[in-house]
């Protein structure tokens, strides 16, 4: 099987190309600080010179992965329509795959724990913090929801390298993450865990999550990105669904949504 995976759920537009065989490419687009996301100028772009490079026509693609966030309200709109085009246009399946699920599941693989725990992980508050190469660890995956909050989950491995799902993504404040954590430590009964928080609001929120116990690793550590490999890798496991089943996770009402009200209530329209 062919797979397509993409997402746009962060300000990064990410993308990669899984072969029948398993061999995967992937590229991705970070726009500079405070630059506008590429997300619609980029995507088809980058889709097809992965393609290009593969050999691999777009008629030979038997399936696209899209990451349905929860994440940014105009990236995921982007998103989830590209791959519901690309989708009727080449009668490809197609999957949704949680951003925040797809974040995990990189962490979790092996060659990332390995290089991770195997080593001092630099947390970014000037000492290193240690976890034993055989430890179990549950991965905090966290992405930056703008307006001052994050989305997050918790999870452990599960069976075949899917995340097992131990508390469910949420909209909320930075001080919340650490009952994140607590509501994830009670689902174990007892067992302990090493907690690794990625993604981009675990940089944005890194106090916060230290301070709940969490390792964050360091600014520039590839367990940040959001992987369009791990998307690919996730979305060969589920089972496809009606182009109007993918819907975007926005876990919250939009931007543009809470400043009309606003707007409407005598409050103004807040930028």
């Amino acid at each position: 099987m062919i797979v397509v995976g993409l997402d746009t759920s962060t300000a990064a537009t990410a993308v990669a190309l899984r072969l029948a065989d398993g061999l995967t490419s992937v590229a991705r687009d970070d726009p500079p600080a405070r630059a506008r996301p590429g997300h619609a100028t980029r995507l088809l772009d980058m889709l097809h010179d992965l393609l290009v490079r593969a050999g691999v026509a777009w008629s030979e693609i038997d399936r696209i992965a899209v990451g349905v966030g929860p994440g940014t309200f105009t990236g995921l709109r982007v998103g989830v329509a590209t791959a519901r085009g690309l989708s009727q246009s080449l009668g490809a399946e197609l999957v949704g795959v949680s951003s925040l699920r797809a974040l995990a599941a990189a962490a979790l693989a092996g060659e990332s724990i390995d290089a991770g725990f195997g080593e001092p992980i630099d947390t970014g508050a000037g000492e290193p913090a240690d976890a034993g190469p055989g430890e179990p660890v549950g991965v905090l995956a966290v992405i930056d929801a703008r307006r001052g909050e994050a989305f997050a989950a918790a999870y452990e491995a599960g069976d075949h390298g899917d995340p097992r799902e131990l508390v469910p993504a949420r909209a909320l404040p930075p001080a919340g993450l650490a009952d994140v954590l607590a509501a994830a430590e009670q689902t174990l009964d007892g067992a302990e865990r090493r907690w690794l928080a990625v993604g981009d609001g675990a940089v944005r929120f890194r106090d916060e999550l230290a301070g709940a116990g969490a390792i964050v690793p360091s600014d520039e550590s590839p367990l940040h990105l959001l992987s369009g490999a791990a998307i690919c890798e996730l979305g060969v496991r589920l089972a496809p669904l009606g182009v109007r089943e993918i819907e975007p996770d926005y876990r919250r009402r939009p931007d543009a949504e809470v400043a009309l009200e606003r707007a409407a209530s005598g409050g103004g329209v807040q930028l």
